[in-house]
């Protein structure tokens, strides 16, 4: 016959002491605009001061010229949830863009 066991018997090691937190960041994704044959430098480098925080002029202008001779350039890195808002965004404005990816 076997005699069952009380839950109030059995303890569970004390494992708070050996635990460690470990906090794992999320990850962060890029926002990578692609050259296409239809828009123009200045409409490019106005979506991406208009839509991009922080976004000067001067480095709007060189990402434009790195989409136009690269073929592509990342505009912004960052959490998912806002880069996936600005690339809507920029792809509303008419630019071509890749799919999102994780950094």
């Amino acid at each position: 016959m076997v005699t069952p066991v009380l839950s109030s018997t059995i303890t569970a090691p004390d494992i708070q002491q050996d635990r460690e937190t470990v906090r794992v960041p999320y990850p962060n994704y890029k926002i990578i605009v692609l050259n296409d044959d239809f828009n123009t430098f200045e409409h490019v480098t106005r979506c991406l001061i208009t839509y991009i925080p922080k976004m000067t002029p001067e480095q709007a202008w060189e990402l434009t010229n790195q989409i136009h001779f690269e073929g592509l350039a990342i505009v912004w890195v960052g959490p998912q949830e806002q880069a996936e808002l600005y690339h809507e965004q920029l792809q509303r404005a008419g630019l071509t863009m890749a799919p999102l990816e994780s950094a």
